[in-house]
């Protein structure tokens, strides 16, 4: 299931919850109490982990994930053999809670094993080089995380993210610095006079007032309804509608396409971590966020490398 706007997408509505995957059909006759559930052998006895609660289908696939996967801690086993074997290794913990939770969204093994290899491969690949104006950030100037997001104001995926985002970023002030760029898609007619009016009120002191209250009427983004909002927030609308017209910051927007593009985005919203890419598949949650944020602070405590357990 898509997660994100594409210039090949026609998305109209935010992505619903994946349904779990349904199990294969019961047998006519009730199965004897004592049959073991499927995965039941893989996943029971794991110190500290209780996966018990999840239906028979998740269990099967996170079983797979177990046998079939490497924990990236770099030990020579697989990540069952990690989880119970080396019980100090919290590298396996936190794969393992990861792929539980995509197990139980109903995304099958070989996907999430996928998943799972791009996701700690993303570490080692050269990071992105991304120079974004101060303005257009929010928390410690000072964090060790800069969370930079390209957005697309029409986007209902974006729309989506954007509470999640901010309530992760506020939550984590001291350690994230929350960058929003505009990446307005073709298909999205209103996204470039709205990227430029953000780049307009951020001019007048205004940037997240602008840009929270264009998320806001996402659905009705006409050059005249910009100009209402700017109105609304205490700007001079009638200066906005001049600015517009003259497509005094066309070429600003069109600078920050051209970053995205060149870190190799084609859809939105797409985050870097520290110019890290983060692929959307691993889920935009805050679990997930909060996941690839310790990885990361572990990541530029060790001098670009994982902890010893």
């Amino acid at each position: 299931m898509a997660t994100a706007c594409s210039k090949n997408s026609e998305a109209a509505a935010p992505p619903q919850a994946a349904a779990p995957r349904p199990a294969a059909p019961a047998p006519s006759a009730p199965p004897p109490a004592a049959a073991p559930s499927p995965g039941g052998d893989m996943l029971a006895g794991i110190p500290g982990m209780d996966f018990s609660a999840l239906p028979p289908a998740a269990k099967r696939e996170l079983s797979t994930v177990l046998s079939d996967e490497f924990c990236y801690c770099g030990c020579p086993h697989t990540l069952g053999q990690c989880l119970k074997g080396h019980t100090t290794c919290q590298h396996g913990k936190r794969m393992a809670r990861l792929a539980a939770k995509q197990a139980a969204a109903g995304v099958p093994a070989t996907e999430i094993i996928v998943a799972l290899s791009e996701y700690y491969a993303s570490f080692r690949a050269p990071r992105k080089t991304l120079e974004v104006d101060p303005r257009m950030c929010q928390g410690d100037p000072k964090a060790q995380v800069t969370l930079v997001e390209f957005f697309d104001f029409e986007c209902p995926y974006c729309g989506k993210a954007r509470p999640l985002l901010e309530a992760f970023a506020k939550k984590n002030a001291s350690r994230v610095r929350m960058c929003a760029v505009p990446f307005p898609l073709p298909m999205h007619p209103n996204a470039i006079p709205a990227g430029q009016a953000a780049m307009w009120a951020r001019d007048q002191g205004k940037y997240w007032e602008m840009h929270d209250a264009l998320f806001e009427n996402a659905q009705n983004l006409s050059p005249a309804r910009i100009v209402e909002i700017a109105n609304k927030l205490g700007l001079k609308g009638a200066d906005l509608q001049k600015t517009l017209q003259a497509g005094t910051y066309a070429k600003e927007v069109e600078k920050y396409k051209n970053l995205g593009q060149a870190a190799n985005i084609h859809g939105t919203p797409s985050l870097f971590f520290n110019g890290r890419s983060y692929d959307a598949n691993m889920g935009l949650t805050e679990d997930a966020l909060t996941h690839t944020l310790e990885d990361e602070l572990e990541w530029r405590a060790n001098k670009n490398a994982w902890a010893a357990d």
